[in-house]
């Protein structure tokens, strides 16, 4: 089972780096999986620390991926983590602050085993929502923009543009229009299209 999270790192300088990760629980550790060459990689492995977040505004994991900084997304919702150096969303339903016990390492996919030093809960789960897996998708496919076919990825968006016309909130119409504009632009610039 793959469980869909916001990880955030920093490097020796302290430059904070957030991404959406799908991670794997193996006992009582938190399996990472980055492709190399990463930030997240390389962050880990150079502090030895990472920060989980469990969050439902999907907004967190299409501003991750699109770069957006607005007021109400990702960088402006970052707290100091409690117990290692690093942050956490201010948002989340809850955190992980996580330490590097073991490192498998592998040509493409190097397995990051992490224990996890300290855990906080902060609201309760409301529920699920259709609207907020089809942004997670989407988000997974954009993630992989120039690992798959553009085609693939236009005809699942297609698809998954039916939980969001059926059951989407303002959230994950704003999460849903930021992936929508990254595959724009990404199929412009690779067709050669002029967007001004």
């Amino acid at each position: 089972m793959i469980l869909e999270t916001i990880i955030i790192t920093q490097d020796l300088q302290g430059k904070v780096h957030v991404t959406p990760f799908g991670i794997q629980m193996q006992n009582d550790l938190v399996i990472i999986s980055p492709f190399k060459p990463s930030a997240t990689l390389e962050n880990i492995l150079a502090t030895g620390v990472a920060v989980m977040n469990l969050t439902d505004d999907v907004r967190m994991f299409a501003s991750a991926l699109t770069g957006r900084n607005a007021s109400d997304t990702v960088l402006s919702n970052l707290v100091p983590a409690s117990k290692v150096a690093g942050f956490r969303l201010s948002s989340t339903l809850s955190h992980q602050e996580l330490k590097l016990v073991k490192v498998e390492d592998d040509a493409q996919r190097p397995k990051l085993y992490m224990q996890t030093l300290h855990q906080e809960t902060h609201q309760a789960f409301a529920g699920f929502n259709r609207a907020q897996a089809a942004v997670i998708e989407l988000a997974v496919l954009v993630s992989r923009l120039n690992r798959l076919p553009i085609e693939k990825i236009t005809q699942e968006m297609a698809y998954l543009q039916i939980a969001i016309d059926k059951t989407a909130g303002p959230r994950e119409l704003e999460a849903w229009d930021w992936l929508v504009e990254a595959v724009e632009n990404y199929r412009a610039a690779s067709s050669g299209e002029n967007l001004a």
